[in-house]
């Protein structure tokens, strides 16, 4: 299998043919449960407590992970059954150009997670050298190094990278180092103090769910740009849901109780900095440092990768390396310049614009076509903007907001305690499932 840069730039977004479909259910559970161990998942562990008790903190995970698994599962079903790219996928709700607009929501969402991962891998990487080899601050240089070794295996593209890089030693490796990391902490700390320890009350048991489920929710944008490899659907929806659901909870867990423990403090200017030394300061865990931030460099492929796949839903006539390299050189760019802080507003936002989407897509392939697109729903019938599709998604999007709210910017919602995910995604989904099957008689004239 031919990595994007030896594909043309038709075949890049084509239906993926069914001799070309090899990824199984441990393929797509592999790349998934990588993506899952990252700091920036633990990252968000910190932001639900003290707010939450611990005990509380661990049940709004597991609540959450349940909940936006499903939905990424699902999205992932979806994409393996048409075989194209999510942003392409997204042409059969919303139109040719009606899918321009989540494309470039999505390019900027993805640009900032990449550039969010170079800054985290070039921060710890840093801190690493400084601390444990004496080497001077060199920050610009660690962004340089893994902005190109990110590029490097965007080119590749995402079979190679699984069968070769994460099947074969990466899950293993940060598989090892993440227990070795929960072994020292709960070793270090009395766990049963932390659980006796209350919460303040400063967020809700639901808005610390929605902040759970916008961690696979982000996925969504690109979870197609995979799955559209996977065999079967099936394999699709358990290898995703499931791979990503264990690190997910694991990482958010321990980053609630590293909170806790090590008296861990958020920075919003910067978020990782603390606990980038919270784990270094347990028993070998530079080591363990080391191993996950080698592993970190998945997550930012997987984002520069579907970036250049979303921009070919824009501009189908251009190839996938020079996209690939142009995305590298902006990420790097960011990562040079700009501190990137309100990340849990950043998170709210993500789920807020995504998950009531997910909920018209849903609709869409499952009720108004009865489980099966069309190809010709994603080439050449459908060229225009299907505008009742645009108006389901925008009031999902508003119900979500007046709900949810966004607490770090002084925002508070109408009913943060209801929780904002699921009453986004079903009123989407009923809304269109209804507008939809309405709708449709109407357009498959013209079409």
């Amino acid at each position: 299998m031919t990595g994007p840069a030896e594909s043309s730039p038709a075949s890049a977004i084509a239906p993926v043919p069914a001799h070309q479909r090899a990824l199984g259910f441990w393929d797509t559970f592999v790349l998934w449960a990588d993506l899952g161990v990252s700091f920036l998942v633990m990252v968000v562990g910190l932001f639900l407590v003290p707010g939450l008790g611990l005990a509380a903190a661990l049940g709004a995970i597991v609540v959450g992970a349940v909940i936006g698994n499903l939905l990424l599962g699902l999205a992932a079903a979806i994409g393996s059954e048409a075989g194209v790219p999510t942003m392409v996928l997204l042409r059969g709700p919303l139109g040719l150009r009606g899918s321009y607009v989540p494309t470039v929501l999505n390019v900027l969402q993805l640009l900032g997670w990449a550039a969010f991962e170079v800054i985290v891998m070039a921060q710890a990487a840093d801190m690493l050298a400084t601390r444990f080899l004496g080497l001077g601050p060199a920050y610009g240089l660690w962004a340089l190094g893994f902005t190109a070794l990110t590029v490097v295996m965007a080119l590749g593209g995402p079979i190679v990278v699984v069968k070769q890089w994460l099947e074969k030693f990466a899950v293993w490796a940060v598989a090892l180092s993440t227990a070795w990391i929960t072994w020292a902490l709960l070793a270090a700390h009395d766990v049963r103090a932390l659980f006796a320890r209350p919460g303040t009350g400063a967020l809700s048991f639901w808005l610390a769910v929605d902040l759970v489920v916008a961690m696979p929710i982000s996925w969504f944008p690109l979870v197609a740009d995979y799955s559209r490899f996977a065999r079967s659907p099936r394999a699709a929806f358990w290898g995703t849901a499931l791979g990503y659901f264990v690190p997910h909870v694991w990482f958010y867990a321990l980053g609630a109780t590293l909170a806790l423990a090590a008296g861990v403090a958020v920075d919003p200017q910067a978020p990782i900095a603390p606990l980038l030394a919270a784990i270094a300061n347990l028993t070998a865990g530079w080591l363990a440092l080391l191993v996950i931030l080698v592993d970190e460099t998945d997550e930012a492929f997987a984002n520069v990768y579907s970036t250049a796949v979303s921009l070919q839903n824009l501009a189908p006539g251009v190839g996938a390396t020079p996209l690939i390299l142009g995305v590298g050189a902006v990420v790097l760019l960011i990562a040079w310049t700009v501190p990137l802080a309100q990340y849990e507003s950043f998170l709210l936002l993500i789920g807020s614009a995504f998950v009531p989407l997910l909920g018209v897509l849903a609709a869409d392939a499952l009720v108004v076509r009865g489980g099966r697109y069309a190809p010709e729903e994603f080439f050449g019938a459908a060229r225009g903007v299907r505008w009742p599709a645009l108006g389901v998604w925008a009031v999902g999007v508003a119900a979500y907001l007046a709900i949810a709210g966004l607490p770090a910017l002084g925002v508070r919602g109408l009913a943060p305690d209801l929780g904002a995910s699921l009453p986004a995604f079903a009123l989407a989904f009923v809304l269109h499932a209804a507008l939809g099957r309405a709708t449709r008689g109407r357009r498959a004239p013209a079409a």
